[in-house]
């Protein structure tokens, strides 16, 4: 198996593909269930964007809505009668639902969104006859079989027919490729909830098509290549793992040798059409990848050892103004780990014509009044903030490089301004104490006239972290995929204790349950946003 990287790509790979031709015909780029079927896939976009620029032939799939809308359509067309009173009500408003989530009048009261959502969940739940597999609109689990070990993983492969989607993907693959006739098929891989109906996907492609080279690339597919555990058990399955971003790397499948690191502006394509789940067409849109702290002791980033690789402020700027142009999304998504203040003010002096949203760190300009203006102005709607913590020792322990003051000064700022926030709280870290936890429960009240959406995470380790080195450790999860570890906290401040202070004591403020009613189910920060006023 070839692993390719930014660095290493380079034309000569193609010559190991299975019975390709130089240059190659044609290839297909999907990507798999499941994820949040709200948007398009802004990694697929990206590789589309540099094929299309060099000309290389290729088909766009996203199976991701596609398979979820086969499960769901299927069940909805062959409900059976033993069905309980709430799934008869929700296959029979199937459609009504789904026309709802696409409603921004929806949006206006999150009761009427949650039963949309929830209704439409269910017919999904009950698409699957396999008691094994749990199915929803964000996550895919099977009890037989795990993503966090790769043993599981080729036996998916082995035995597609096991999985939910196979229904879907037995009939679209085939008519796929006989149509486009590839040389090579790619897969977009993110999360963990994708994993095993991709390895389903990858053994029936390998089982019926074995001249076609395989390759499989994104954020997962990186975490693992760079995890210190990594001992490449897909040989003879997947021909081509893919390292980091991906465009180079796909252009070398392509025979293309672009050794220029270039930027490509997406291209959406096949993709953009009126069958997300969202008011309106969004527009992900990535202006870095990395992020340009990188100073964070938890984070996996840094011990991924990723680069901040920033577009410029200025060239994504054009490329955001330019997608919206030609698209009219209904919102733009910034997927970068934080977006820089250089983009930000980009965007205010260049608004793209769209309201926009995405991560951003606290610093001295959201503390500016009429900087969250102007950034109102440019169509900023809403900001997610990873505070982490209400204790300062936590912070600089932590590195987390802000103050309390700035972070609470910048949510009265932005409240001020229009814009909303969606926060971000980390429990169970190595330097937070049930005192600390106090003090962010503390620091959350006061602030909660200026919390629009809470998210509440609970620490995971990440492998190789060397905030580690110091801790006793232990498996977090078994199996050899598995990118955290679990420690013995100093302080005796564990898992279970931890778990007991977020629902016992934390959640039942009634100005922190306030906030959170306000999550939209299964998709979360995704359509937040437009519950944000104009």
């Amino acid at each position: 198996m070839n692993r390719l990287t930014i660095s290493h790509a380079n034309v000569a790979f193609i010559f190991c593909c299975r019975d390709t031709e130089s240059p190659v015909r044609n290839m297909i780029l999907i990507y798999p269930p499941v994820a949040k079927p709200c948007e398009p896939s802004g990694g697929i976009a990206k590789l589309s964007g540099a094929l299309n620029f060099h000309s290389v032939k290729h088909t766009v799939l996203d199976a991701n809505l596609e398979g979820l809308l086969f499960l769901m359509e299927a069940a909805v067309n062959n409900r059976k009668d033993n069905f309980d009173t709430w799934t008869r009500r929700a296959m029979r408003n199937f459609n009504k639902n789904l026309c709802a989530l696409k409603d921004r009048g929806t949006y206006q009261s999150i009761d009427r969104y949650r039963r949309a959502v929830m209704d439409v969940n269910r017919v999904l739940e009950r698409s699957v006859d396999l008691d094994s597999i749990k199915l929803s609109l964000s996550n895919y689990q099977d009890q037989m079989l795990s993503p966090l070990r790769s043993g599981d993983l080729l036996k998916a492969a082995e035995m597609p027919e096991m999985n939910a989607f196979y229904p879907y993907f037995s009939r679209r693959l085939p008519s796929l490729v006989e149509q486009s006739q590839p040389a090579i098929v790619g897969f977009s891989l993110s999360y963990l909830s994708q994993a095993l109906t991709t390895f389903a996907m990858l053994g029936f492609l390998r089982r019926e098509y074995p001249w076609i080279t395989l390759a499989c690339g994104g954020g997962l597919v990186t975490s693992w290549l760079r995890s210190p555990c990594w001992n490449d058990p897909f040989t003879g399955l997947i021909d081509h793992l893919v390292d980091g971003p991906g465009e180079n790397a796909i252009l070398a499948l392509g025979g293309i040798n672009d050794g220029r690191n270039a930027h490509y502006t997406p291209d959406y394509g096949s993709l953009y059409n009126t069958d997300y789940m969202s008011p309106g067409p969004i527009l992900p849109y990535s202006g870095s990848s990395g992020c340009f702290w990188n100073r964070c002791s938890f984070c996996p980033e840094k011990a991924e050892g990723n680069c901040y690789l920033p577009v410029g402020s200025q060239r994504a700027r054009e490329d955001i103004s330019s997608l919206v142009i030609r698209h009219r999304p209904a919102l733009v998504h910034l997927l970068d780990n934080s977006i820089s203040p250089s983009l930000m003010k980009a965007l205010i002096e260049g608004p793209p014509g769209a309201r926009w949203y995405g991560f951003a760190r606290i610093d001295k300009e959201l503390t500016d009044i009429d900087f969250c203006m102007a950034l109102k102005r440019s169509g900023c709607v809403m900001l997610k903030l990873g505070i982490e913590s209400g204790d300062q020792n936590v912070l600089d322990r932590m590195q987390k490089g802000i103050d309390l003051e700035t972070a609470s000064l910048a949510l009265k700022t932005l409240k001020k301004a229009g814009i909303a926030s969606y926060v971000y709280l980390l429990f169970g870290t190595p330097e937070e104490t049930v005192y600390g936890a106090r003090k962010t429960l503390d620091f959350t009240v006061r602030h909660s006239a200026e919390i629009s959406f809470l998210n509440l995470a609970l620490f995971n380790m990440p492998a190789g972290c060397k905030a580690a080195e110091s801790l006793e450790t232990s498996s977090f999860y078994e199996g050899d995929l598995s990118l955290y570890c679990d420690f013995e906290h100093p302080d005796g401040w564990n898992r279970k204790k931890v778990r007991q202070f977020i629902e016992g004591e934390f959640k039942r403020q009634s100005e922190i349950s306030a906030i959170l009613k306000n999550e939209p189910p299964f998709f979360t920060s995704n359509h937040a946003a437009f519950f944000s006023p104009e």
